[in-house]
């Protein structure tokens, strides 16, 4: 079988709890079926940095179950646990289901063969002496008998009977021959597999040191492009705060001109209210003036009122003073009718 792999994430069941999932990768990893041609097992595999993740024997009784859309799992009793991978499609998790499949069918096929191989090898032990008998066949032993005339016979059931033997042989020896073609072929098939998994896990482990080289250096070049990034921001946030100043500048020169533009407003709204005071002022003036006459003509009115009143007393004095004199002389008369 040849190197065959898929990403995927993955876990292992909790030995605590045997409910729980364990993510044994961060990221999703290469999974990959291989042949073990040391020991004649087909395994799955998955290499995480330095350590094995996932080294799991496939044996015929494995079942690969699907509990999900994209998760499956499967147990491993020699392991001791329970592998389960999520995949990032349905496709994904459907492809490696049917390869397991497969590859558990060959591991159940290499089961049979190498059973097949050790019934061969008791059987080649078992037949190691009829193989001599087969070489004792080719030159039959001969009966003979005595006399002049001696002949030589052979048993005509007899020669059936070794013949058929001769042939059983013959044909097991073939079929044993071919299986083991067929086995050292496929052995050198699984070989050459199994050379070309150690050259890639090889050169796998050979560019770890180029990955982590690239991988610092994408990192150096993340961190040069985050302090661009930062520098650009820097740059675009100064762009921002002078274009916000020369904003506020307009807006100030703006607001300046319109306070001129009031300023001059101003000095024509202050000569217009000094032109309303002044104004006004007259008015005032006028009004006191008024008032200050009305008064005026009020007191003149009515000191000639008292002028009036006080020649009206006057007259009134004069007219008392007048019948004062009156009753005095007609008291003075009264009296001197008294005297007399």
């Amino acid at each position: 079988i040849g190197l065959e792999y898929t990403r995927a994430h993955v876990f292992q069941i909790d030995p605590a709890t045997k409910r729980n999932w364990i993510p044994a990768s961060k990221h999703a990893v290469t999974v990959s079926f291989f042949y073990d041609a040391n020991r004649h097992a087909y395994r799955i595999i998955s290499v995480g940095g330095t350590k094995a993740i996932i080294n799991s024997t496939i044996s015929h009784n494995m079942t690969f179950t699907k509990t999900s859309q994209k998760f499956g799992q499967w147990a491993d009793s020699r392991a001791n646990t329970v592998y389960g991978l999520g995949f990032a499609t349905e496709q994904q998790l459907h492809q490696f289901a049917e390869r397991f499949k497969e590859v558990r069918e060959a591991a159940r096929l290499a089961r049979e063969k190498s059973q097949d191989k050790m019934e061969l090898s008791n059987a080649a032990l078992s037949i190691a002496a009829p193989q001599d008998l087969t070489d004792e066949l080719q030159s039959p032993p001969v009966m003979c008998v005595n006399g002049p005339d001696d002949k030589l016979f052979r048993s005509q059931s007899a020669d059936i009977t070794l013949s058929s033997e001769k042939e059983r042989i013959k044909k097991m020896l073939s079929e044993g021959s071919i299986c083991e073609m067929n086995l050292e072929s496929e052995l050198f098939t699984l070989q050459d597999s199994n050379a070309k998994l150690v050259a890639a896990l090889h050169e796998a482990n050979a560019n770890v040191e180029q990955w982590k080289k690239q991988l610092a250096a994408y990192q150096e070049e993340t961190e040069r492009l985050r302090d661009q990034v930062r520098i650009y921001a820097a740059f675009k946030l100064c762009a921002m705060w002078k274009v916000q100043e020369n904003q506020q500048y307009k807006n100030k020169s703006s607001e300046i001109r319109i306070l001129q533009s009031k300023r001059s407003n101003f000095h024509e709204l202050e000569q217009e209210r000094e032109e309303a005071i002044h104004r006004l002022q007259v008015l005032e003036d006028i009004t006191t003036v008024k008032k200050t006459m009305t008064y005026f003509e009020n007191l003149a009115s009515a000191l000639e009122d008292r002028e009036r009143a006080e020649n009206e007393v006057q007259r009134v004095i004069q007219i008392l003073d007048v019948k004062i004199f009156d009753l005095n002389d007609l008291r003075q008369s009264l009296v001197k009718l008294i005297s007399k």
